[in-house]
Formats: C-alpha cells, sequence, structure tokens
C-alpha cells in the first residue's frame, strides 16, 4: 500500500484543485454550445466527433447540466491522467520519487490546469493520448497481440472525440518506421489496431458523407480566416510556457532519454513519435501550442525516469528539490491558466507579471484573454434579449425567433433563458445551421449584433430594441444592438442556405 500512495495521493490532488476553482468566472462559450449538443445526439457534428457529446448527455442524464455536473467530468479526466503519468513512468522503471515528480509536473502544467477546467473533448482527448502512451510502453516491452486490440481500442475512441488523434496515428507510423520496430509491421497487431481505431471512425465518416463534409469546410475556413500564424520558434516557445517553464528541463531530458540513452532506447519510439506530431503541427502553420500538450503524459514520465536515476549519484540534490520548484512555478502560472483570482486581482496580477491579453485567433481583446473574456457577460447578454423580447406584444411574441451570428449567444440564450422565458435560439454558425429555422417563418425575428443597413435588406420593417453591454466579455460581443424585425422578405427556410458559417 504505501509503494501505491503517490499514486493515490497526487491524482486526488488534482482532483480537489479543480472541484475547489471549478466555478471561476462562470460558464465558458464552448460550454453552452457542448450542452445545446448534448439535446441534438448525432454521429458527428460540424466542429467535431460525437463522443464528446455522448459523454454529457449523459453527465445531464445523471446530474442535471449544473456548472458543477459539466465540469465534473474534465475534472475526473484530469486526475485519471495524472493517474496514467504515474503508471508510464512506474512502466519506464521509474520509483515512487519518479512517479511523484511526473505526477507533480503534470498537475502544474498551466495547459492541463486550463483544459481541465471546462467541458470540452480536449480533457478526453490526452487522457486518451496518455492511455495510449501507456499502452504503448507495455507493447514494447513485450509484444502481446491483447494489447494491440486494447490500443486500437483506446485510438478508436479517441477518434470518435476528436479527430487529431490521427496525429498521433501518425507519429505511431513514422515511429515503427523510423525505429527497429519496425519488424512489428511484418506482425498482425498494428494492422488489427488500425482496423479496429477505423472501425470506430466509420459511423463519423457516414455522417460527414451524409451532411457534404462539414468537418473539412470548418477547418478550412478556420485556418483561413479564424486562426493566427504560428511560426516555428513561437510553436516551440509556446510548448515551453504551456507546459510549464520550470519543468522544460524535465520533458526535454525525457525526450533525450527516450532518443539516446541505453536504458531509454527500448522505448525510443515514443520520442519519434513526439518529434514526427511536432513536425507536422509546425508545418501546418496555424498550430495552436496546446494541441502538442497531449504528448507530453509520456514525455514528462521519461524525464521523471532520468532525472531519478541520474541525480541519484548526488544525493545533496533530491528529487523532490526539483518537484517543489516545479509546483512553486505551477502555483505562479495558475492564475493564467486556472480563473482562481477575482477579476480586478487577475488584470493587476498579469500587468506586475507584464502578461497582456492573448488569443489564438484574430479577435480584438480588452483586458482579459479571450479564454477568461468568453467567461463573462453572458448572464447580462441574456437579460438584455429576454427585456427585448418581453416587450413584444403577445401575439408578435409567440411567433418571434431569436436569431444570432455565432453559437456563444445562441447557447447561453438556449441555457440561461429558460430562467427568462426565452424560446430556444437559431442560427446560421456551425450546428445551429444544420439545426435548421426550427418551425419560425420569419414574420418576427430579434436579429442580435448586425448593422441596421444589413437588417434591413432583408425585412421590410426594422427598429432597434436594445443595445448590449457585457462587462469584461469579449469585445465584439459588446455595444451590439438586437434588432426587431418584421416582414422578412421571403421564408427563413427559403434564406436558410445563404446563412450557412461554418467556422
Amino acid at each position: 500500500m504505501h509503494r501505491q500512495l503517490p499514486l493515490i495521493i497526487f491524482p486526488l490532488l488534482k482532483l480537489v484543485v479543480h472541484l475547489a476553482s471549478y466555478r471561476g468566472y462562470g460558464m465558458f462559450r464552448d460550454e453552452f454550445y457542448y450542452l445545446a449538443c448534448s439535446h441534438h445526439l448525432a454521429w458527428g457534428y460540424v466542429d467535431q466527433p460525437p463522443l464528446s457529446i455522448f459523454v454529457l448527455w449523459v453527465t445531464r442524464l445523471l446530474l442535471g447540466d449544473s456548472l458543477f455536473a459539466v465540469r465534473l467530468v474534465p475534472a475526473l479526466a484530469g486526475a485519471a491522467t495524472v493517474l496514467v503519468a504515474g503508471l508510464i513512468t512506474r512502466r519506464l522503471g521509474g520509483g515512487k520519487g519518479a512517479q511523484s515528480l511526473a505526477m507533480v509536473a503534470v498537475i502544474a502544467a498551466p495547459v492541463y490546469l486550463s483544459l481541465n477546467h471546462f467541458y470540452s473533448m480536449n480533457a478526453l482527448d490526452i487522457l486518451v493520448w496518455a492511455l495510449a502512451a501507456y499502452l504503448l510502453v507495455n507493447l514494447l516491452q513485450r509484444n502481446d497481440p491483447r494489447l494491440w486490440i486494447l490500443l486500437g481500442t483506446v485510438l478508436g475512441i479517441g477518434l470518435m472525440n476528436k479527430i487529431s488523434v490521427l496525429w498521433l496515428g501518425f507519429g505511431l507510423a513514422v515511429g515503427l518506421l523510423a525505429t527497429d520496430r519496425r519488424r512489428l509491421l511484418l506482425t498482425r497487431g498494428p494492422w488489427i489496431t488500425g482496423g479496429i481505431a477505423a472501425a470506430f471512425l466509420a459511423p463519423y465518416l457516414l455522417w460527414q458523407m451524409k451532411n457534404d463534409w462539414p468537418t473539412v469546410e470548418f477547418i478550412r475556413n478556420a485556418t483561413q480566416n479564424k486562426m493566427v500564424a504560428v511560426a516555428p520558434l513561437a510553436f516551440l516557445e509556446g510548448q515551453i510556457t504551456t507546459m510549464n517553464a520550470v519543468a522544460f528541463p524535465l520533458w526535454i531530458t525525457g525526450l533525450g532519454w527516450l532518443l539516446f540513452a541505453r536504458a531509454g532506447r527500448p522505448f525510443r519510439l515514443l520520442g519519434i513519435v513526439y518529434l514526427a506530431v511536432f513536425a507536422l503541427l509546425v508545418a501546418n502553420g496555424t498550430s495552436r501550442s496546446g494541441y502538442l500538450s497531449p504528448a507530453y503524459t509520456w514525455l514528462l514520465p521519461a524525464g521523471a525516469v532520468a532525472a531519478e536515476r541520474w541525480l541519484s549519484r548526488w544525493r545533496a540534490v533530491p528529487l523532490w528539490s526539483y518537484a517543489a520548484l516545479i509546483a512553486i512555478g505551477g502555483v505562479l502560472f495558475a492564475p493564467f491558466a486556472l480563473p482562481v483570482l477575482p477579476v480586478e486581482r487577475y488584470i493587476s496580477y498579469a500587468a506586475r507579471a507584464g502578461v497582456g491579453p492573448s488569443t489564438a485567433e484574430r479577435k480584438e481583446l480588452a483586458e482579459l484573454p479571450q479564454f477568461y473574456a468568453d467567461m463573462h457577460g453572458w448572464e447580462a447578454i441574456v437579460e438584455t434579449v429576454a427585456g427585448v423580447y418581453h416587450s413584444l406584444p403577445p401575439g408578435d411574441r409567440e411567433k418571434a425567433a431569436i436569431f444570432t451570428f455565432n453559437y456563444g449567444d445562441a447557447g447561453a440564450i438556449d441555457y440561461l433563458g429558460r430562467a427568462h422565458g426565452l424560446p430556444k435560439a437559431i442560427g446560421g454558425h456551425n450546428n445551429y445551421w444544420l439545426w435548421g429555422p426550427r418551425n419560425y417563418t420569419g414574420e418576427v425575428v430579434l436579429v442580435m449584433g448586425e448593422e441596421r443597413k444589413d437588417v434591413e435588406q432583408s425585412f421590410e420593417h426594422v427598429e432597434l430594441g436594445a443595445v448590449i453591454d457585457c462587462g469584461r466579455c469579449m469585445p465584439y460581443e459588446n455595444g451590439r444592438s438586437i434588432w426587431i424585425a418584421r416582414g422578412l422578405r421571403g421564408t427563413l427556410t427559403e434564406r436558410w442556405a445563404q446563412l450557412k458559417h461554418y467556422n
């Protein structure tokens, strides 16, 4: 039991960190959208495969859709990731000290603090990569056919959560070809893994075909119009900062240990996988730094094993001292990844640290980074819409549609609007476009965020209902008009094809 203690303590610590801070600044933009998607179960969505939405549907069924219920799943996934990192460390030959160091580094990584705070496919994605790495370590130690089946299952489940698992598959293929493990390609194992993963992905691909490949259009539009270009050096710098700069020596040592050390030679394939995925993302030109974050679930353990072996020669430098430094770094970086400070204190803290607001998209910012700004202002937005909606004469209110141009507004209206007696929103953004105009005709529409001249091109009568003031929300959400538009020229059904925007 004493030997297992780190594998119990550190995952629990990770869970406590997220349960203690789950309220943060409130619901995140994408969480409203995911909740809306969970009311429309399908084999796919414009911007993601179906698994994370299905998990959220189950969560709603069992626990409801409170903020705590929604954020419990990513917190549990984060705790499980810490546990798997510890198990990888042990399989690589690390003792309790190495296991503790690796798990502390995972807990203290800013990108993991961020992605395990709110609901999205990313928290599950990190866990999938960690589980795949654990199975690969076992496979590299003993070529058991059953492990290939398990690996295919994990990768298949991962693909049904996020298609970026294809990057991991690419890295694995390169790793097999580039190392002495290429002889495994002459066995059935890797092909069984690939076949199982492909079988999992088949329903999603059929859904894509049926709906004219919306995700392909989504990715193309996002790459061309939404994502900021990222230079190779900036991408590398992002790896250092998002994983906790204090832990940089640990994971770079882990990469070196896997590639060059005699003890790490049996696991060299994992080092090649990392390098292959790194190169692929850099070549893309617009990859966010966090895209590579799941790969550190094995580099940090590898570094911890190497550190335990090397530092044991200098007993004056105990392993726990480096773990303590990483933990301190994690605490100092935490406010930039986890909303643990009141807003005013955060702004002051960021200013003293010389850290300005940031975004990976082509968006204007105010005092907050996009991640935090997207947790603000939703109640004010919905209350403003509700005020306009309830100001309508009863006859107009019964047939009035609320049209939004982004899924954040639409999702917030669907979720928060229940308390204000609002109908479900409609819109042209991603899956809201696929869900169509419901039964609305366009006789009366509350249009959010458009210029008056644009609304007047489509409607016979347009009047200003209200102007939104949402405080510290994203600037493009603030100061927008809500128009009361009557008499659509034509019908919503006829015009719907023109309203689509996947991005």
